[in-house]
């Protein structure tokens, strides 16, 4: 809108015929207090692929990490919603699920927001790869834990979409682990020009 909005409105047009910027106070308000539709589990795909609380502790930078790669992804490609994320991780489980098949094919979303974000995690995930490669001549970053995390992450989606056709509850929720140092956090034991992978 560009411009001041009555209550009224806020409260029944954002996210639905207002496209809500995420830095908008009201918006992150809102989000912290609605409550999200019901959500049906069955309806949530990639079940078989098992996410548990030890893995998470165990895998919490990455989770960061791709966290923060997502909703750099999204910043990229203004305009992008929840739901161009949720397309972006179908693609990105899609194509990690080929990969430990032994086969590698990339599927691109035909959403261009999709798109734009599901190429950027894949470029973030491949330089912080070929930094540890660098470093330790191999990368011990696995494919089922990408393939683990990025499930655990559309799960989050699913959960925190607020159902409205713009929402954004999800993005907002991914600002809170969005920090510029996020991607050296990965990394200690070297300058900071050339860091070292720990993952």
């Amino acid at each position: 809108m560009h411009g001041e909005i009555c209550t009224i409105c806020c409260g029944t047009e954002r996210e639905q015929s207002i496209d809500c910027p995420l830095d908008c106070v009201w918006l992150h308000e809102a989000h912290e207090h609605e409550r999200p539709p019901d959500l049906d589990t069955l309806a949530i795909p990639n079940q078989d692929i098992q996410v548990t609380e030890d893995f998470l502790k165990e895998n919490e930078v990455l989770l960061a990490f791709l966290a923060v790669s997502v909703f750099e992804g999204a910043l990229e490609a203004p305009g992008a919603t929840d739901y161009d994320v949720r397309e972006a991780f179908a693609a990105l489980i899609a194509t990690w699920r080929t990969l430990l098949s032994g086969i590698y094919y990339e599927t691109r979303p035909d959403n261009t927001f999709a798109a734009a974000i599901a190429s950027h995690v894949r470029e973030k995930i491949d330089e912080v790869r070929a930094k540890e490669a660098e470093a330790q001549g191999v990368s011990s970053i696995q494919d089922s834990t990408i393939l683990a995390v990025l499930a655990f992450l559309q799960r989050l989606e699913y959960s925190r979409n607020n159902g409205r056709k713009r929402s954004r509850a999800f993005l907002d929720f991914l600002q809170g682990f969005y920090a510029p140092s996020t991607e050296e956090s990965l990394v200690v034991g070297a300058e900071p020009d050339e860091p070292m992978v720990i993952l």
